[in-house]
Parts: structure tokens; sequence; C-alpha cells
């Protein structure tokens, strides 16, 4: 017994090094996750949710910024030529469909760029935007080349999506009709980072000013020759954070607001904070129609990031009746066969003592095919071999507590993938490894990876749980987030909603076959609808870690808190976390007690 409690510690103490924030900033070039290497003759460290959840993988956005750079500082220094013919008035037909009543289930247009070397951006930052479109209802997403007139009225609003820069050597793709309608309908249009200067252009300055009282055609992404340092973004009484690594930031474009008789009042919907010079200006800004942010806010994002101002606009454009309220939700982590029945049941007596019901996600196989952690010998475990264990979750179960399926054995063969091999440790569905810079690298799906392979893990895991004597799970947490979107597809098939942080995959959208080197990856406030067809409930502010890895520091209770009280902002969002059990109780009652003082109300995953 002695021994077994020492390959417990022994096995904490990996599980200590785990953590969600690395994979928040390092998400861009090559989907890095830092992990530190372990010192001689202890387990390495186990890296729990290593995959780029909060960002984009393979994306060379230091050259995408720098082009975008180029083509803003010609278009400042380029003298205007002949604009051109303006464009005319709207036909009647047209007319009438811009004034046409939506469908009445709320309904979102997403419009993106495909052209230009860097067009693949477009279908990245559309699906995290049709993701978030579907908590409010239907989602149609079109690359903007395939607009046509009227299109704007058949829908509750629209966000189009510029993250191409037309002009110059490239011309510009946006068709005019989707110019000429933004401007003649009452309908809610977003409009994130590029080309609203061509629109302001084609269908004439004077015309744009009088309506939305700013000048497109004389903001531009820099102020004195340099786009400075953006690191804060202001919306909703909160202060939110922008990290952008140098030579990756493409600029934040600052509205040339006009003030005097004629123009109409324009709202600064979020304010942006230019550290560099103390200055601030409007990140978003709102007018008429047409709300306007000066970036597409997907990249390099984290838990208290200027995203949540994004994720919380929607509202206006499709459900302003919204009413505020911010609940919470905490699941408990990595439970196995091999957990610890006493600190199971401790996690469980202060969580009903707290009425706060809960989620428990549970690995129904504990598996270490090498003996990497028992001496050598292989060993697997199940459920029903833990009858101790099952007992410790019937006692959670009956005290709040809902079952979720965290994968089949939390591990990939007997292969490191990237660590151990061990339950726990490794991603499932997905292949990684360690390079020489110490940084983990996503491969792609598993050799054998097809919706037969996933289903028959998911099928092996729900017989385990039967055999055990528990009920059905209700949810599914992904081992790692990292799945492909085949996999995802299957487990929609099983459960009823998936709670956790995404990948979704290039050519998802267009119904080809989806590309597993490049991919965005995502996370909620509020419960979506996402791309696969599947309810995924948020997990928005990450979990408790004690120790540093890899200069990102730990992520305490504190930290967990700043981040739920950043997402306040969001009017009907959450503050959705997980914790180990294995770790003291002290930092998560430290945890649910600061989100509660906030005045976040927990509710249980299972109500959503």
């Amino acid at each position: 017994m002695k021994s077994l409690r020492k390959a417990r510690l022994r096995r904490a103490r990996g599980r200590r090094r785990l953590t969600v924030v690395l994979a928040l900033l390092t998400a861009l070039f090559g989907t890095v996750l830092a992990a530190s290497a372990a010192p001689a003759g202890q387990p390495p460290p186990r890296p729990d949710l290593t995959v780029p959840v909060a960002g984009l993988n393979k994306v060379g956005l230091a050259d995408w910024a720098k082009a975008q750079l180029t083509a803003d500082t010609r278009r400042r220094t380029t003298p205007p030529g002949p604009v051109g013919k303006i464009l005319s008035g709207v036909t009647d037909t047209v007319r009438r469909l811009l004034q046409a009543a939506a469908p009445a289930s709320t309904s979102t247009l997403v419009l993106y760029d495909t052209a230009g070397p860097y067009g693949y951006l477009g279908e990245l930052y559309a699906m995290a935007t049709a993701n978030l479109g579907g908590h409010f209802g239907t989602v149609t997403a079109k690359p903007v080349s395939q607009y046509t007139a009227g299109m704007l009225g058949q829908y509750t609003a629209t966000v189009y999506l510029g993250s191409t820069y037309y002009g110059g050597d490239l011309p510009d793709a946006v068709p005019p009709a989707l110019y000429q309608d933004v401007l003649a309908s009452t309908k809610p249009v977003v409009w994130a980072g590029d080309n609203i200067w061509n629109m302001g252009n084609a269908v004439g300055v004077a015309q744009f000013t009088q309506k939305y009282g700013w000048d497109p055609t004389t903001s531009y992404f820099s102020d004195g020759g340099s786009i400075g340092t953006v690191t804060q973004v202001t919306y909703g009484g909160q202060a939110l954070t922008r990290k952008i690594p140098d030579g990756q930031d493409g600029g934040v474009l600052r509205p040339n607001v006009l003030t005097g008789a004629g123009y109409p009042p324009v709202t600064t919907v979020a304010e942006a904070l230019d550290s560099s010079t103390g200055k601030t200006f409007p990140w978003a800004v709102r007018s008429a129609n047409l709300t306007y942010l000066g970036e597409i806010p997907f990249a390099y994002v984290s838990e208290s990031d200027r995203v949540i101002a994004f994720e919380d606009m929607l509202f206006d454009a499709l459900a302003p009746g919204t009413a505020t309220q911010h609940r919470a939700m905490v699941r408990l982590e990595d439970i196995s066969p091999d957990s610890d029945p006493a600190q199971l049941k401790t996690m469980a007596d202060y969580l009903y003592s707290q009425h706060i019901p809960y989620g428990i996600n549970v690995i129904p196989v504990y598996t270490d095919p090498k003996g990497v952690y028992n001496g050598g010998t292989a060993q697997t475990v199940t459920l029903a071999q833990r009858p101790q264990v099952v007992s410790a979750l019937r006692y959670m179960l009956a005290r709040g507590a809902v079952l979720m399926e965290h994968g089949y054995t939390h591990q990939y063969g007997s292969v490191d993938n990237p660590y151990t091999g061990v339950t726990g440790d490794d991603f499932e569905f997905y292949r990684a490894h360690v390079d020489a810079g110490n940084n983990v690298v996503y491969d792609g799906p598993v050799a054998e990876d097809s919706a037969l392979w996933a289903q028959s893990r998911v099928t092996a895991g729900l017989t385990a749980f039967t055999l055990a004597g528990l009920p059905r799970p209700l949810l599914w947490t992904t081992p790692h987030y990292a799945a492909s979107a085949t996999d995802y597809r299957v487990f929609g098939q099983n459960f009823g909603a998936r709670l956790e942080r995404s990948l979704y995959f290039a050519g998802t959208l267009t119904g080809g076959t989806a590309d597993p080197n490049r991919f965005i990856g995502q996370f909620f406030p509020y419960v979506v609808n996402d791309v696969y067809g599947t309810k995924v409930l948020p997990e928005n502010i990450g979990n408790y870690e004690p120790v540093e890895i890899n200069n990102h520091p730990p992520r305490l209770p504190a930290d967990l808190v700043a981040s739920a009280k950043a997402n306040l902002a969001v009017r009907d969002g959450f503050a959705s976390f997980f914790y180990h059990p294995y770790y003291p109780l002290q930092p998560l009652i430290d945890t649910i007690n600061g989100i509660k003082a906030l005045g976040y109300t927990f509710v249980s995953p299972a109500a959503l």
C-alpha cells in the first residue's frame, strides 16, 4: 500500500507540470507548446490540453503583417487617382430584398476573403465567427466573392471578415453589390479588418461619411509611421489584453472620426490603448447599421483577450434584447481507475456543501503499456477492476456530479505521444512529437484515423462504464482537446454535447477534405453549435496550475478569477474552468469563492 501511495505521489508530481496556458500564446507557426524537461529519474511533464486552442496552426502571420502594412503605407502615400464611377443607387428589386424581414429564427451571414497569398486565413476566421454565430441561430458562411445583390436582407445580420488587403497588385474581390447594400440597408453589419476604405471609395466618400460619420479612406493602421504597441482593449468596463509578438502584428485601423455639422455621431464601442505612446483610439465604432472593428481578433488570444469584446458585440447585431446573466461551471479533470478515491470524495464533499453542480471527466481505462510508472511492468486497469474508484464516482454522482467521458485511454498505443504512452499524459486521437527546441509539435491525426476507428474508441469507453455499473456519460471531452474533423463529428453523434476547446480545420466550410496541417483553435464564452454540427459547452478560463513551465507563469486562483472578471464583458457569458482532484482542496475553494464574488452563479453542465 505504501508503494502505491509513492507511485501516486510520483505521478502527481508529473501532473503538476500540466498547463493550458502554454497553448494560448504560442499557437502560430507550427502549433508549438513548450514542454519542460523532467529531472533524471522522474516522469516527464504531463502536458494537459496542449493543443493550440486559441490561435492558428502553420500560418505565416509575420509575412501577412508585413504585406498588410506595406499595402497600407502605399495607400497612404499614393495620391488617389480617378475613383471611377461611384456606385449608383439600388434598384427597386434589390431594395425590396434588403428590406425583407429576416427568417423567424436568428440567422447570420458570414462573408470571408479567399483571394491572394493569404486567402486561406479567411476560412479559418470564418469558422471561428460561424461558431460564435451558432450561439444565436443558423449560420451561412460564403466567400465574399459569392455575394449577390440583396443578400443582406435574407439574414438577421451580416459579418464580413476583411483578412485580405485589396489594392495595388491585388484587385478588389469584394463585389460592388456588397458595398452598395451595406450603405442602403438597415440590417446590422459587422465589418472587421480590411477593405472598408474600398467601400468608402466605391459608394462615395461623401455618402459614406454622411451616413456613418467617419472617413475610412483617411483611416490607417499606423499613426506617425508606426502601428505602435496596442496592448489593451477596454470594453464593457473591462480591460482586455492584446498580446501580439513582435513582427506578427498587422496593426489596428484607427478610424478618422469626423465632427461638425452634417456628420452623425459615432459611438466608440471599444477603445484601444497604444502603450508606446499612452494614446487611446477607437478599436471598434458603431453608427447607423455598421459596426466596424479595426482588426480580426482571432490570433494570439487568451482567456482575458480582446476577442471577448467581439464575442459580446454579436449580441447587439443578433440578439440585442438578451438579458444580462453570468453563469459559471467547473469540472474535475482526468479521473481514471488510477485515481485516489479519498481525493475524489474530498472534492465531492466540498462542492456538495456549497451546492455546486459539476462535471467529472472520467477516463474509463488506465494503461501504462511500458510500465513507466509501474517498475517496468505493463499495467492496464479498467473501472470494473477498481470498485473503490467506482464507489467514489457513485458518491459524486449522488452529490451533484455529471458523468462525462474523457476519451477511452487518453493515450495512443505503446508509443510516446509525445511523452510516456501513459493514460493522462498523451494524446489519444492526434499524433505529436517533441522537437529539438523542446516544443510539442502537432503531426496530424493518428494513422488509423477514420469514423469507424473513432467510433470504436467511443464504444469501448461506453462499454467500460457499463461493465463498471455506471450510467452512460452525458457529455464528451476530447483528450488534450485534439482530434480530426472526422473524430469530432463522431463524438457529436454519440453525445449531446462536447465540453471543451476544439480545433477547426481548413476545408470544413468548403466541403473539401479537411487539411490536418492548417487549423484554428477556439474556445467559447457561451454555448455554441459549431461547424461540425455539435453543441459545444464553454471552457474559457483554463485551469489551476501552480508551477512555471518554460517561461509561462503559474496560473493561480487569482489568475482564473481575473479571467472570469474579464468575461463579465459578455452579457450572457460563462466563467468555465476545470480542476485536477489530485491538487489540494484550497486552491479550488479560492477559485470558486473568487468567481462567486464577481456575481457568477454555478450551473450544471447537464442543464445546458
